[in-house]
């Protein structure tokens, strides 16, 4: 031995554990399921380790979500360049979509199934296809504030209705086995014309 200092590897933390393993199960099997004592068993934790962090299965489901979203924002945001044309801006977002959803399969779809779970407290989550939405009519917004899209749409309902588009498009596009390309240039030329401002 040449007395160099060897790294002792830690464990991940119990949460850090779990959260891998809810994310694993939820994607294989969906939320309905997925058993807390799965996660925990998944995770190599007994299973009141998994109460320890999480009321409930909906706490813990809810949480991976919004893992979800938060990493796909981060992908979304290292794609767009802000002074991009609409054009541009849909064909990045677009792109930065299916890259996220090919280099994490299954997570977008097991994320947006059962948006309406509802949380402990009884009050209703809000769904990961709404809060896309949202995203979209800020873009649409900040876009007609730059005179590239119609400033008459109320941006609210077209970003959701953008969202909606998108997600079938996806589930058809995936069972068709489409080229994704086309489906990029088609849904990004028609987006942009139905966009454009007045």
């Amino acid at each position: 031995m040449n007395g160099a200092v060897i790294p002792i590897k830690k464990r991940p933390d119990s949460l850090t554990r779990l959260k891998a393993s809810a994310r694993k199960l939820f994607v294989e099997r969906g939320y309905h399921a997925t058993r807390p004592q799965d996660i925990a068993r998944e995770a190599g934790l007994g299973h009141g380790t998994f109460y320890l962090h999480y009321p409930d299965k909906r706490a813990c489901f809810l949480a991976f979500v919004e893992d979800a979203r938060q990493e796909m924002n981060s992908h979304l945001s290292i794609a767009r360049t802000p002074d991009s044309s609409l054009e541009e801006m849909i064909a990045a977002t677009l792109n930065a979509i299916y890259d996220y959803s090919d280099s994490h399969p299954g997570v977008l779809r097991a994320a947006m199934t059962d948006e309406m779970v509802i949380d402990a407290e009884g009050a209703q989550a809000v769904p990961l296809l709404v809060r896309w939405g949202e995203e979209w009519s800020a873009l649409v917004l900040s876009a007609a504030e730059k005179g590239q899209a119609c400033k008459s749409y109320n941006a609210e309902i077209i970003g959701q209705a953008i969202v909606g588009a998108l997600h079938q498009t996806g589930r058809e596009a995936s069972r068709g086995q489409l080229c994704r390309k086309q489906l990029v240039d088609n849904l990004t030329r028609f987006l942009t014309r139905a966009l454009k401002s007045d």
